[in-house]
């Protein structure tokens, strides 16, 4: 996709053209990974807590929350998945209204504010995908009532083998971001030891902020859509910043693919259209360490915020601030509106996964990885991305595909 090229070959190349077969190991890896998520959620659930008198009320929330996780992100990535093991194949919005429902049964164990705003802000996550605007601003006001700030994190303990293996290939130098996201990588880092192991955020107070944003600009209502941006401005800008990060391995062409920029003295354009921006490039070679806001970090500024004038001119800044605040966390795909099939294996055991084998790649989609494409002027240090995907989000902005509240 457009957040990161892949530069070596240890995972799948072909998602950057993109190119996404239902025979692709990564598409069953995927698929398996979310049926397994639902499964030991259900085991813990229907087998083990009915067996132990001692399960807690905050094991069931986890496993609750974790088997509505996994629907979420049926409903997010794929086009359809089974909601059973063995089970037929159902559509995205049925497993995002599944995700709802069991969010849902997961509140009547939250044990506090924290769990609250959590819950709510994936169940208007969900909604925000099905296009249900009114039930996505429902939940994101009530996640913000009960937290302005909130963070859920998972937690991985690289001292004990259980590592997160996007780290591997954002620290390491597998993957090279977009130049115009280059200040926010990598998100995931060491500092203390080789095995440390970062947390990564699986839902924020910025979701909500971001989500009624988007319904203020679906209503037409560009002062409150500015309102809701200042205030979410505030959070990211309150978010911390790691300092001290040893990055100096990181050299902008490892792999030999192509050159990225390496200085801060680039300039970046997100198009031939735009203008050219500084800030966006860190210095990273000895003895340059650099510093990486790790939960939320945004090159969008209060001026961006209020010079627009019209609809579609301040929801390119809300694509550009989802872009940004979720980068690495898997959620640019959604926001794209592409969609995987299901895998070669459940075609073939499973007749109602027959409609469901090629993926969802809208046409607007740029092909050939034109997603990652730029030009660079080494001389006179400037960098010029080809597509401004942002910008291409919000030209299609009422097909079936992106933009949900617009369509």
């Amino acid at each position: 996709m457009d957040n990161y090229f892949n530069n070596y070959t240890q995972s799948s190349k072909v998602f950057d053209f993109p190119t996404i077969l239902y025979t692709d190991q990564d598409v069953t890896y995927l698929q398996r990974y979310v049926g397994t998520l639902r499964e030991t959620a259900d085991q813990g659930l229907n087998v083990v807590a009915q067996a132990d008198q001692t399960t807690t009320d905050a094991q069931r929330f986890n496993l609750y929350y974790i088997k509505g996780y996994s629907y979420l992100l049926a409903g997010e990535y794929f086009l359809a998945l089974p909601i059973e093991n063995g089970g037929d194949v159902v559509g995205w919005e049925e497993n995002l209204e599944l995700a709802v429902s069991t969010f849902d049964e997961s509140l009547d164990y939250a044990a506090n504010d924290q769990d609250r705003a959590f819950i709510y802000t994936l169940m208007a996550r969900a909604c925000y995908r099905l296009g249900d605007k009114s039930r996505a601003v429902e939940y994101a006001n009530q996640a913000l009532g009960y937290s302005a700030d909130f963070t859920r994190m998972v937690e991985f303990d690289g001292d004990h083998g259980f590592t997160s293996s996007i780290q591997g290939y954002l620290y390491g130098t597998n993957f090279q971001p977009l130049p115009r996201l280059d200040f926010l990588d990598p998100k995931y880092f060491q500092k203390e030891s080789s095995t440390e192991a970062r947390p990564i955020c699986i839902a924020k107070a910025e979701e909500p902020y971001l989500i009624l944003a988007e319904a203020a600009l679906a209503d037409g209502n560009l002062a409150q859509a500015k309102t809701y941006l200042h205030t979410l401005l505030e959070l990211v800008d309150s978010r911390p910043v790691e300092t001290g990060i040893n990055d100096q391995l990181e050299e902008r062409y490892n792999g030999g693919f192509k050159r990225y920029p390496d200085s801060s003295e680039y300039r970046v354009a997100a198009s031939a259209d735009d203008p050219l921006r500084n800030g966006l490039v860190l210095d990273r070679q000895s003895p340059n360490l650099i510093a990486i806001p790790y939960i939320s970090g945004t090159s969008v500024t209060s001026d961006m915020i209020d010079d627009p004038t019209t609809v579609d001119q301040l929801l390119e800044v809300v694509y550009l601030m989802r872009q940004e605040i979720f980068i690495a966390e898997g959620r640019r795909v959604a926001d794209l509106g592409i969609r995987l099939p299901v895998c070669e294996t459940e075609a073939a055991n499973t007749p109602s996964a027959e409609a469901y084998t090629t993926a969802q790649i809208p046409s607007f989609i740029p092909l050939n990885q034109g997603m990652d494409a730029f030009t660079m002027d080494e001389e006179n240090k400037t960098v010029v991305i080809t597509y401004n995907m942002n910008r291409v989000i919000v030209k299609n902005k009422s097909s079936e595909y992106v933009a949900p509240f617009f369509n």
